[in-house]
């Protein structure tokens, strides 16, 4: 729809061939300023939907960043001097009045894309780094996302409820943000890491199919894909199973990638999360290039080679490998190797010798004949690939290879297309704490695979074979979001509690509110939560999520634009009950 109000009858970009002749009124910034001749000035003048030509007098002092308006007659532009790349290209304003609505600073920094500009000075001046075509496609892109996901919850029966921002705090694996209670001294809120609790108290409040876009607030350390404030999708339904979700979610995630990109998913496969770690070494896989991993312990059985004498041996094959990776590369892929735990990396290049194919360089000499061709066997490696072996501990063995994989072949984000996978059968545990104690992978409430509950009597490494009805959303090697069946019978939660340790007045201190809630009939319920921030960004080609949020913190936590986090004056401390640093 044309934004058109009293002041604009056009918005710049979108002024075409068929507009010629017309009188129209536009306002935007200065974008460009070029000298014709002696008398005519021309300018590109930009909003939001693009930048159109417009020609006027130079006795006008337009400057860069200037906001005004124009009024003026569209023309054809002579045909030397029309524009292809634009899709203003072919027209021009001829202006006969204009008028100047806001002067301007030099902007801190070009606002075309061709330059390089320093994060800080970046977010320390957003409202001007706002201004650019990326970054306003961007936030564009996010508000389609919202848009088509709340479409599709909804076409779906879901109904959106909002929930407390003001929470007590409680565990869920990463440090609360705390806000001190003025009314209580020395008591604090929380804010809510998710909504999960609040979730599963809808569907015991009977909502039956509950969805929010919220906000949630994590103390973690930030990086690409994390900042301490982000968005997601939380939906809970009742009454369903795991593959219901998968179907609820998947529909509103087609919505949101056809809403951007024009096209639909249809395909959302699944795997394990033991294939994933064998096959990826990762539990969010990039499925988008091969380089699989490939188990090779059993050829090296009985091998006289000691860097291979190990319990796990397995290995990746680059195609093309040997032609492409220079020597100091592949130093560089040990030295990384070492750096990820591994005690080195065996590299050998695959060469013909007599019509064959034979492994060459590296610790090739050590291997037996028989040995080189399993492995050329099972990498399926062709003459002129690079193959990479790492022996050591199963799961050691599993983290390397799936970092390097990582580093060989991954695509750029906006390339390769995208491929939706849901991971499944997640451990209920993930390994044991310092007191001996099982560690819950996910959070307390998730249900066990039912064919597995009989082994929640059991002790020790037995424990570790619980699989959980846990799931996670993975799009191009980054973990959307997780979800699971939850835990709605009294019995199976307090077998779950005892195999963490966790006593019942203990438990009941910490997550009362909800047991005393479930204990008031709760019907079988599942959900699952992704974030949006990371949707948006590989739909929009990102490779930082905070090139798709308004207003992001650094990789510090700092914000630059209101130099937050600040201190707070001694007497609203005192008045908050907290006392002053010294």
């Amino acid at each position: 729809m044309e934004q058109t109000t009293s002041m604009r009858t056009h918005m710049c970009g979108r002024i075409n061939t068929n507009d010629i002749g017309s009188e129209v009124r536009v306002c935007g910034w200065v974008d460009r300023r070029r000298e014709h001749g002696e008398h005519l000035v021309f300018i590109d003048l930009r909003d939001h939907t693009g930048v159109v030509q417009c020609v006027v007098d130079q006795n006008h002092d337009l400057r860069s960043e200037y906001v005004v308006q124009m009024i003026g007659l569209v023309r054809q532009r002579p045909e030397d001097t029309a524009n292809p790349e634009l899709a203003t290209g072919e027209v021009e304003i001829e202006v006969r009045l204009v008028e100047v609505l806001a002067t301007a600073e030099p902007p801190p920094f070009p606002l075309d894309e061709r330059t390089e500009v320093d994060e800080t000075i970046r977010l320390r001046h957003r409202y001007v780094d706002l201004r650019k075509a990326r970054m306003q496609r961007n936030l564009r892109v996010r508000a389609q996302v919202n848009s088509a996901i709340r479409r599709g919850m909804e076409t779906q029966g879901f109904v959106e409820v909002e929930t407390p921002m003001l929470v007590a705090s409680t565990p869920e694996g990463a440090r609360d943000f705390v806000v001190p209670s003025r009314k209580e001294p020395g008591s604090f809120y929380a804010l809510p890491q998710s909504p999960q609790l609040f979730k599963q108290l809808c569907m015991v409040g009977g909502v039956d199919r509950y969805y929010q876009v919220a906000r949630c607030l994590r103390d973690e350390d930030l990086r690409a894909d994390r900042q301490f404030e982000f968005m997601q999708l939380d939906a809970e339904a009742s009454f369903v199973g795991q593959d219901d979700i998968f179907r609820f979610i998947s529909f509103a995630i087609a919505e949101a990638t056809e809403a951007v990109t024009g096209v639909r998913p249809t395909e959302f496969p699944r795997i394990s999360w033991l294939d994933a770690m064998e096959r990826y070494g990762s539990d969010k896989p990039d499925v988008r290039f091969g380089m699989e991993l490939v188990e090779l312990t059993d050829a090296f059985a009985d091998t006289q080679a000691r860097v291979f004498r190990a319990p796990c041996v397995k290995g990746i094959c680059m195609p093309g490998g040997a032609a492409t990776l220079s020597r100091k590369e592949i130093d560089s892929l040990v030295e990384a190797c070492q750096r990820w735990g591994a005690k080195g990396l065996a590299w050998m290049k695959v060469a013909q010798r007599d019509g064959l194919a034979v492994l060459d360089a590296g610790v090739a000499k050590f291997l037996s004949a028989a040995e080189s061709a399993a492995v050329i066997s099972a990498l399926g490696a062709n003459v002129g690939d690079m193959v990479f072996l790492v022996a050591d501990e199963h799961q050691l063995v599993r983290h390397v290879l799936g970092l390097l994989r990582l580093e060989l072949g991954r695509p750029a984000v906006n390339e390769g297309g995208l491929h939706y996978l849901w991971v499944v059968d997640f451990p209920l545990f993930e390994g044991f704490g310092a007191d001996g104690l099982p560690l819950a992978a996910h959070h307390p409430f998730t249900m066990p695979h039912p064919h597995d509950l009989e082994l929640l009597g059991a002790s020790g490494e037995a424990l570790l074979g619980v699989r959980s009805q846990a799931y996670d959303l993975v799009l191009n090697g980054w973990e959307l979001g997780s979800g699971s069946v939850r835990i709605h019978r009294q019995d199976i939660q307090n077998k779950v509690f005892a195999c963490l340790g966790i006593p019942p007045d203990e438990a009941q201190r910490k997550f009362g509110f909800l047991l005393d809630a479930l204990s008031y009939g709760a019907p079988p319920h599942a959900g699952f939560a992704f974030g949006i921030d990371r949707l948006v960004a590989i739909l929009a080609g990102e490779t930082n999520i905070r090139e798709v949020i308004a207003f992001p913190k650094t990789q510090s936590g700092a914000d630059p634009l209101t130099n937050a986090p600040s201190l707070i004056d001694k007497a609203h401390l005192r008045e908050l009950g907290l006392r002053p640093q010294t």
